[in-house]
């Protein structure tokens, strides 16, 4: 005798279909429900109090600051221009290669350490010797620029 009806599979596959369609359907209700369509402008409103922070009422006027116009800055302010004297620096030679060009020097004012490439030297010079430097931002930290011993 043949089994003319739906086999165990398929009734659960058609009870699948319907819970997600039932499903489907609460959250098509739900969004109705939940629409803003429907509220004024005034509802839909946030304000900002003077904390920064997200209000339903509106911030009270007497307490507002006044800002002139001329006080403001747009832009980043010009960089101040030093003495020439204040960007040469004093240091100790703490590490140098002839063979390889290069070595390190600790800066006296900010006790780090600065890289020297042997193009920078105006005069040979030896480990644990003093000398005066200009400092410029590298692609891998600082660099020494104009390196002369000090006598």
């Amino acid at each position: 005798m043949g089994n003319f009806g739906e086999t165990i599979g398929k009734k659960e596959r058609n009870k699948k279909k319907a819970k997600k369609r039932q499903d489907k359907r609460e959250k098509m209700e739900e969004r109705k429900a939940k629409n803003s369509k429907g509220k004024t402008l005034e509802e839909m409103m946030a304000y900002l109090d003077e904390n920064g922070n997200l209000s339903a009422t509106p911030p009270d006027l007497r307490n507002r600051k006044r800002v002139r116009a001329e006080d403001m800055q747009i832009s980043t302010p010009k960089a101040v221009e030093g003495n020439p004297a204040d960007l040469i620096r004093t240091g100790v030679v703490t590490f140098f290669n002839e063979s390889k060009g290069f070595g390190f020097i600790k800066d006296m004012q900010s006790q780090e350490s600065v890289f020297m490439h042997v193009n920078q030297l105006s005069e040979r010079i030896k480990e644990n010797e003093k000398v005066t430097f200009e400092v410029e931002n590298g692609p891998r930290g600082l660099n020494a620029l104009n390196v002369k011993k000090v006598i």
